[in-house]
């Protein structure tokens, strides 16, 4: 019975990473109508930003994450303008979208080796040993990314439903047309939302690089199914929908990662497919999107 305590501790954490991960990437999709296949590389790459101001600028943690987040949501903005635009003005079907997604990816992960090469790094950060907390056994960093997710699903709450950016971007991802005709441009609404996907898209991939404890260039796309899991358990589109769909996915991985370790993240790939199956609209039917 303690092992099993002790899985749903560690599903908890792989549920806050899965979190910051999949609102990410709900959001993006939901305001833009087409999935992204390069989000993994940009996790990735958000890693290894944070990584440089850290560990070679010298700059504290907090510092080179921030910078972090700065630099990809300004990348991800740049590649939906630069390579991404295009091809929606020209009304390039969803299948034509996701194609170009590939070749972002491609593109990153091309840059990333190319620049750090294919070896693994880490963060060396304090914090690593685990504390006894009632049933649970959890380090510092274990819990700091738990309360940094909260905190970041927390914010986005206030986004969505505060703020008149948020408003728009409800608008825009329910009806764009008749967000248009009520005055609303999309533009700008697609441009935050994709500088949003990048710092939730770093978040992840920094919380599961530290979770980790190191990370290569394959971390984030190795993840993917993971998040794309949990964005259609919790409905396409609906980022309360992806927060309980991290929940369900990172505990359902560790428990069942108790008995098939090796195969954890393919409980994920299973989740994805049972619900593509028999529940494709997602975990919340009524919900709205973005």
């Amino acid at each position: 019975m303690s092992f099993f305590i002790q899985a749903i501790g560690f599903g908890l954490v792989t549920a806050a990473v899965l979190a910051l991960a999949g609102v990410g990437l709900t959001l993006q999709f939901g305001v833009t109508n087409y999935a992204n296949f390069a989000y993994g590389d940009m996790m990735t790459l958000g890693v290894y930003l944070t990584w440089v101001f850290f560990a070679i600028a010298h700059l504290t943690f907090v510092l080179a994450l921030l910078l972090a987040l700065v630099c990809m949501a300004a990348i991800c903005v740049a590649t939906a303008e630069v390579i991404m635009r295009p091809f929606v003005l020209r009304g390039s079907p969803p299948l034509i979208l996701l194609i170009v997604t590939f070749g972002v990816s491609l593109i990153l992960n091309s840059i990333i080796l190319a620049i750090w090469g294919a070896g693994s790094e880490a963060f060396q950060l304090p914090g690593t040993q685990p504390l006894d907390l009632g049933p649970f056994l959890l380090t510092p960093l274990q819990l700091l990314i738990i309360g940094t997710s909260v905190a970041a699903m927390f914010v986005v709450h206030l986004l969505l439903t505060r703020t008149s950016m948020g408003k728009r971007m409800r608008a825009v991802s329910d009806n764009r047309e008749l967000a248009r005709v009520s005055g609303i441009s999309p533009t700008p609404v697609i441009r935050a939302t994709w500088a949003l996907t990048g710092v939730l898209a770093t978040l992840g991939g920094v919380a599961l690089a530290v979770d980790a404890s190191q990370f290569s260039p394959g971390l984030g796309e190795g993840f993917l199914f993971a998040i794309f899991a949990v964005v259609i358990l919790g409905g396409v589109g609906k980022p309360y929908g992806a927060m309980l769909g991290a929940l369900v996915v990172g505990v359902v991985t560790e428990v069942i990662g108790l008995w098939i370790p090796q195969y954890k993240l393919d409980v994920a790939f299973v989740v994805l497919i049972v619900v593509l199956l028999f529940r494709p609209e997602g975990l919340i039917r009524s919900a709205g999107k973005a």
